[in-house]
């Protein structure tokens, strides 16, 4: 049986990946901190070892008879690593690099990463693709990019797997693992809570796209998941690869709205806001890499995303 580490797999994509390698018989160690991550998310059938990746014992006790890495963990907010730099470089770049020394001392040399499509900033090219500048625009990206090179460097077997916004939600063996973020910063779970009372706002109608409002890419995250299992079997030896994750077509927050309008069967509060700075108007993925490479492309659609995080806000 695989053994494998998931740092991070206390978290919402974390915990969905370690309760889906359970279901399909792999042998899984869960390493988180448990900072933004919840004990009570980690399936029954892992073991859950509690540490830093600024801790390189920790690591390397956790890493121990492992045979591949899937990485989630690390510092995820944009606005947060604008305001903290210095941790996102802490924790991201020298927490990943303790990580990989990690893997040198156990012999692991199998790694999928959970990059980000921030690594790009705001690109020319729509579809983008691998080959588009990595010109990140925050903290955050950056520190993603630099893993990226880390991981390119040390000669190991990887993928980076560069997404955009997950979403939905995932029936495990502790019920419903969703979005359990403090502040919440994305659309569909904000989309399900607005009221009249608290609106959603949609932060510019004025931009050129089809209806006026910005247009994202979103992916399931039992897709997602599919994807870094996939990847793990198909890991080029000593190469590491870079591949998008996306729907590779894009929905703008009118239709994200207009789906969900559709699930709940009322209507969703709205108000129309001025432009965020630094906002593109388009941002979608190309995923002719991930058919090609991973034989993978997403099944679940933009309402199944919205269903599914509106049965697990049921409790």
């Amino acid at each position: 049986m695989t053994r494998i580490l998931v740092t991070g797999g206390a978290g919402y994509i974390g915990s969905t990946a370690t309760a889906i390698l359970c279901d399909r018989g792999y042998e899984v160690v869960v390493f988180d901190d448990l900072s933004t991550g919840h004990s009570d998310s980690v399936d029954a059938r892992a073991t859950l070892a509690i540490g830093s990746l600024l801790d390189p014992d920790a690591l390397r006790s956790a890493a121990a008879g492992c045979q591949a890495v899937i990485h989630f963990a690390g510092k995820s907010l944009v606005g947060e690593s604008v305001e903290k730099p210095d941790l996102y470089r802490h924790v991201n770049i020298d927490g990943s690099q303790n990580l990989l020394d990690a893997m040198k001392i156990h012999g692991i040399d199998r790694l999928v990463f959970s990059s980000s499509a921030a690594t790009y900033g705001q690109p020319l090219d729509n579809p983008i693709t691998e080959e588009s500048v990595a010109a990140p625009t925050n903290p955050y990206g950056a520190s993603k990019l630099s893993v990226d090179n880390l991981i390119a460097a040390s000669g190991i077997s990887a993928i980076s797997l560069r997404y955009f916004n997950v979403a939905g939600s995932h029936q495990g063996s502790n019920g419903w693992l969703s979005e359990r973020h403090d502040p919440e910063t994305h659309l569909i779970p904000n989309v399900l809570k607005s009221s009249v009372e608290n609106p959603l706002k949609i932060f510019g109608t004025d931009w050129e796209t089809k209806d006026g409002t910005c247009i994202r890419d979103y992916v399931h995250v039992v897709d997602l998941i599919e994807a870094h299992i996939l990847a793990l079997k198909n890991l080029t030896p000593h190469q590491h690869q870079i591949i998008n994750l996306g729907s590779g077509s894009g929905y703008s927050v009118r239709e994200v709205i207009s789906a969900a309008e559709k699930v709940l069967g009322r209507t969703v509060p709205a108000v129309e806001s001025p432009r965020r700075e630094g906002d593109p108007a388009t941002l979608v993925a190309s995923i002719k890499k991930a058919k090609s490479i991973l034989n993978w492309q997403p099944e679940r659609n933009l309402e199944a995303m919205i269903s599914d995080t509106a049965k697990s806000q049921v409790r």
